[in-house]
């Protein structure tokens, strides 16, 4: 069984052995991020013709995820790396101190614009809400805090604002260099951190185009007014990452299950790619087993109907890298078993505007409803197979496209597998031949096997699918 939750695994220290890349492939990667928070420029360069050079070797293609740092709110560093706050302590957040001054009263900030956002009785959350700390007053550059929830307070951790509301910009001036980088990287994808409005991600769009570069955009949901304009911010974004560090600090982690499952399904409704990201196997950084919490954290985002599950610091950093991917691909797949995942009422009653649009959803109940063992989708952009991709099933969706691009591209959608394909002739019945002896060559299908085809009249021109037609293999005769 193939499976269709597509495993997205970060880069980093610990990946950088081309023998550990390798085994990542093996165990069932399909798309790497690189994380621009962490590294320069030339780590990130190495790693992509890494991860190109072995994924060539092994015969796959392997999506490119670049992911922007966004604005980071954070404290500066200690005299002594960190201190030890109780309950109870005032401690002041100072604008005006030196970057390596911190002590036991009071620590610099990087945002110098923070004072501004915050008054009297909001609460900030440090080290992913670790810290607490209720704020008593604003004094010029200076917030004064009492401490509500104590612990180890140590260089540069990052501070959120219960509820929302801090101002800083989407993109920094380093987001602005990383877009060149992510253009000249070639990236299939890259995620835009903090987005607060829709505009936020037709900015980044317009900048990456203007540096050359055709990724996905992927908006990472992680500030909570995000959530008022979710609906805007997804329809201008390729695809969605549930940021759950950070929006989970911002919204309580009591609140954040529900709002997953909103994420997920809304972005679905609206036909965009949806990755679910942060800690889904986080004890896998040390131990080779993931708990049973963390398998039921990924099998619920499978069941739900994520296109994407994440691993961030267990694949960066961590020990076991490669078991990190195969445990999680032994969760997805037994997910999938489940009926609830291969069945979809998805867009059941509307209307399509487009006619490869009305094609793909066409073929998709054609094949949930047939005995059909694969959708062959003859594309140029992908956009029929991310379409298909929206139903529940578990027919697999080969995209068949000689564009390297599409193929990188596709390896994000949720039960889409890429194809090298380019037709030799015009001829339509040609065409479905050649498709069908791929398809068969690769074992995808075999003699008997009634298969759907999907494609445009003009051959190789963008978003023109306009015919299906169901055959069987071995006499192509019309069912």
């Amino acid at each position: 069984m193939l499976r269709r939750t597509k495993i997205l695994a970060t880069l980093g220290p610990a990946t950088d052995d081309p023998e550990v890349m390798d085994k990542l492939i093996e165990a069932g990667l399909d798309v790497v991020r690189i994380n621009f928070s962490h590294g320069v420029p030339d780590d990130h360069r190495k790693r992509v013709e890494m991860l190109r050079d072995r994924a060539q070797a092994h015969g796959r293609q392997i999506g490119v995820l670049v992911d922007l740092q966004g604005p980071k709110i954070r404290i500066e560093k200690f005299k002594n790396e960190k201190i030890q706050l109780e309950e109870g302590d005032k401690f002041v957040l100072d604008g005006n101190l030196g970057t390596n001054d911190g002590n036991q009263e009071r620590v610099g900030i990087a945002y110098k614009a923070l004072p501004n956002d915050v008054e009297r009785g909001d609460t900030l959350l440090l080290d992913d809400g670790r810290i607490v700390f209720w704020v008593e007053s604003v004094q010029g550059a200076e917030i004064h805090c009492n401490v509500i929830v104590g612990g180890t307070l140590s260089d540069r951790k990052g501070i959120n604002l219960q509820g929302g509301g801090l101002s800083a910009p989407a993109l920094t001036t380093k987001d602005r260099n990383d877009i060149k980088l992510a253009a000249e990287l070639k990236a299939d994808y890259m995620a835009v951190s903090f987005p607060r409005t829709a505009e936020d991600m037709h900015e980044a769009r317009r900048l990456l185009r203007e540096a050359g570069g055709y990724a996905g955009l992927v908006s990472k949901i992680e500030r909570a007014e995000a959530l008022d304009v979710l609906e805007d911010i997804i329809k201008a974004s390729d695809a969605v990452m549930v940021a759950r560090g950070d929006l989970g600090v911002e919204i309580g982690d009591a609140e954040l299950p529900a709002v997953q499952k909103h994420i997920i399904q809304m972005s679905r409704d609206l036909n965009r790619v949806v990755i679910t990201a942060t800690q889904m196997m986080e004890s896998m950084i040390y131990n080779p087993i993931p708990t049973r919490a963390e398998v039921f954290d990924v099998a619920n985002a499978v069941m739900d109907g994520t296109d994407a599950v994440m691993l961030s610091a267990e694949t960066a950093a961590g020990k076991y890298p490669d078991k990190a991917v195969a445990a999680m691909d032994r969760v997805c797949r037994e997910a999938e078993k489940q009926r609830k995942v291969r069945v979809s009422d998805h867009r059941i009653s509307s209307k399509f505007e487009r006619i490869d649009e009305g094609i793909a959803m066409a073929a998709m109940y054609t094949a949930n409803h047939l005995d059909v063992t694969a959708i062959a989708a003859l594309t140029e952009s992908g956009a029929t197979a991310l379409w298909m991709s929206r139903i529940s099933s578990d027919r697999p969706i080969y995209a068949l496209t000689p564009h390297v691009e599409t193929r990188r591209k596709v390896t994000l959608f949720r039960g889409v597998y890429p194809i090298n394909f380019k037709p030799e002739s015009s001829n339509h019945a040609q065409v479905n031949r050649d498709a069908i002896d791929e398809l068969t060559r690769r074992g995808a299908v075999r003699e008997g096997d009634l298969v759907i085809i999907t494609k445009g009249d003009l051959m190789g021109v963008g978003g023109g699918s306009n015919a299906m037609k169901v055959v069987r293999v071995g006499d192509m005769v019309e069912v």
